[in-house]
């Protein structure tokens, strides 16, 4: 009897055990909200010699971003430890804020600046809902940093359309979008889209500019930053 009762505890020990595990694979199926491209990716980065001395400075964005960050690192040299969190997931899908708090948990750093962007991926979604998710990037930002100073950087134009995207009328759609977020925010702008926009010979490929444009994009973001930096 002792047996057959030992069975039966280790059997549905062992059900319930599944189902706990199963449970989010089957939630993050059903939910219609993430929208997944075909290739999804993070690449976070940290300085390799963290000066305790001196503050924290994040980059959340993605492979334009992750392409300036050296640059940014360099410009910033003796004068923060800067930190990047780049991503494929896009403005809309619930995977993002959950990805910032776990870098946030993963660092456990307090930030003085956030410079951040976020346009570039995520074409399966519309303009409607782009600007009906906006504000949960700034919650979720907000939430990592509530004493930190932001500064927004646009999306850069494309050298080339596609479809579903990117598309510049597209980019230029949800630039407007955010900054009517921004300024209402009061959040000082790095305007990346404007700079570039004046380089359209520093291109490596559709999207992306070569090393002497991300030095470009650097150079001004670091800028942008520099000027929080100072702020009492």
């Amino acid at each position: 009897m002792r047996s057959h009762l030992q069975k039966v505890t280790a059997l549905t020990t062992l059900v319930f055990s599944l189902s706990i595990l199963l449970s989010p694979i089957h939630t993050y199926a059903q939910n219609p909200s993430s929208r997944p491209e075909e290739i999804e990716w993070t690449w976070e980065v940290r300085p390799s010699h963290v000066d305790t001395k001196l503050p924290n400075v994040l980059l959340v964005g993605d492979s334009i971003s992750r392409n300036y960050y050296p640059e940014v690192q360099r410009q910033l040299d003796k004068v923060a430890n800067v930190y990047l969190m780049a991503t494929s997931t896009s403005i809309g899908d619930p995977r993002l804020p959950l990805q910032i708090a776990e870098f946030a948990r993963m660092e456990s750093v307090p930030f003085k600046v956030v410079h951040f962007n976020n346009g570039m991926h995520g074409w399966t979604y519309s303009e409607p809902e782009y600007r009906a998710a906006f504000p949960s990037l700034l919650a979720a930002l907000h939430s990592i940093a509530s004493a930190a100073s932001f500064v927004w950087a646009t999306t850069t134009p494309v050298k080339e359309d596609a479809t579903p995207g990117p598309t510049n009328l597209r980019i230029e759609a949800r630039n407007s979008i955010a900054l009517s977020f921004i300024k209402s925010a009061n959040i000082p702008i790095d305007d990346q889209h404007e700079l570039m926009s004046h380089h359209a010979d520093q291109y490596e490929d559709k999207v992306h500019f070569n090393i002497a444009g991300a030095a470009i994009q650097g150079q001004q973001a670091a800028q942008s930053i520099r000027l929080l930096l100072t702020k009492p």
